[in-house]
């Protein structure tokens, strides 16, 4: 039976989260309630939680955070058919209008009328149960645990950069931030045929998580220029001038200027750089006449779209290992633990993970 009350998670101010009692949502007759299990601990929760916005994304009522989430089903509405009681889940946190020009194109993640979790106004998934429209949740098979169905959200991020920067088998990558974005990214680029991958950050404990991730060359930015570095052992693995080698892909995901410039930068001529990063200043002065002489695509991502199913079948597989970048765990109670260990252990961390049920 499932109770009437839960135990939420709320943000009231930055810095300021509660744990309160609130009524068990019924699901709507396209919904499912998901028992929520295992939320992972995202970057954007974190800036919501130490800045009160993200860009035009204020906190201005009080919010539960978490969208990287997976569960079992407890309930279903009248008119679902796909899934039953008792089925493991995965929950894609963003669900969309279905009727827009980006959404019968299939870029449903561009669709103005998105309704993302945790996203204001929209309450997340630091919860004892969330209701959800069935088509966005995915079943997962026995053998996937619930912390890895938690991961599904970040992965497809990667998925979707690798899809974004067209990476195929023997292509070279290098990913500029070796955070959870940037370690998901490698393990789908990895997944897709990427062979050769640089990883760039500051932190020794993230670069080596980036190896286990399938990086093959991890440059410390505090100790070598990383684009000099990327260019000199691209340029002897092709025979190309330094002044045209690079590699074919580059992706930002630090979201910071220093890392955005070096992503531009990376790629040989008329490679790609995909941005997945938010610098807290949208204003960053690059080197224009240097992608454009050399015919850099520079692609924007936000999001994902259809990358789910996949996903789930890679980490089904055993193709992609999401469970390593789950590196620390708190009870729903302690989910403001949660929130400052995650801001202020970076170095020393990857994926916090709030541990629900």
């Amino acid at each position: 039976m499932t109770p009437k009350q839960q135990q939420v998670a709320v943000m009231h101010a930055v810095r300021d989260v509660r744990m309160e009692t609130r009524p068990v949502p019924k699901p709507a007759p396209d919904e499912v309630l998901v028992r929520v299990a295992r939320v992972g601990v995202c970057g954007s929760d974190i800036h919501y939680y130490t800045h009160g916005r993200i860009g035009g994304f204020v906190v201005n009522a009080p919010l539960v955070l978490g969208h990287e989430c997976g569960g079992t089903v407890v309930e279903v509405g009248a008119r679902v058919k796909r899934l039953k009681p008792g089925d493991h889940v995965a929950i894609e946190p963003g669900q969309t209008c279905r009727r827009c020009y980006f959404c019968k194109r299939g870029l449903y993640n561009l669709c103005p009328d998105v309704v993302f979790m945790a996203t204001p106004p929209v309450d997340g998934a630091f919860c004892e149960y969330v209701a959800w429209p069935e088509d966005f949740v995915f079943p997962i098979p026995d053998s996937m645990s619930f912390e890895e169905a938690a991961m599904l959200e970040p992965l497809s991020c990667g998925i979707w950069a690798s899809r974004r920067g067209q990476v195929g088998q023997g292509h070279s990558i290098a990913v500029f931030g070796a955070g959870p974005i940037g370690c998901v990214t490698l393990l789908a680029c990895r997944a897709a045929g990427a062979t050769t991958l640089f990883a760039v950050d500051l932190e020794p404990y993230r670069l080596e998580m980036a190896k286990q991730c399938g990086a093959t060359h991890c440059l410390n930015a505090r100790e070598v220029d990383p684009v000099d570095e990327i260019k000199r052992v691209m340029a002897a693995k092709t025979g190309l001038p330094l002044v045209a080698a690079g590699v074919d892909t580059a992706f930002e995901t630090a979201g910071s200027t220093p890392t955005t410039r070096g992503a531009i930068a990376a790629p040989r001529s008329a490679g790609v750089c995909v941005l997945l990063g938010l610098p807290p200043d949208p204003m960053v002065e690059i080197d224009m006449v240097g992608a454009a002489s050399r015919e850099i695509d520079i692609r924007g991502e936000f999001r994902y779209a259809n990358c789910y199913p996949t996903a789930i079948e890679l980490v089904a597989a055993g193709r992609v290992n999401v469970a390593l970048l789950a590196t620390h765990h708190f009870p729903l109670g302690k989910t403001k633990e949660a929130l400052e260990f995650a801001d202020q252990n970076k170095g020393s961390s990857m994926k916090v993970v709030v541990d629900v049920a």
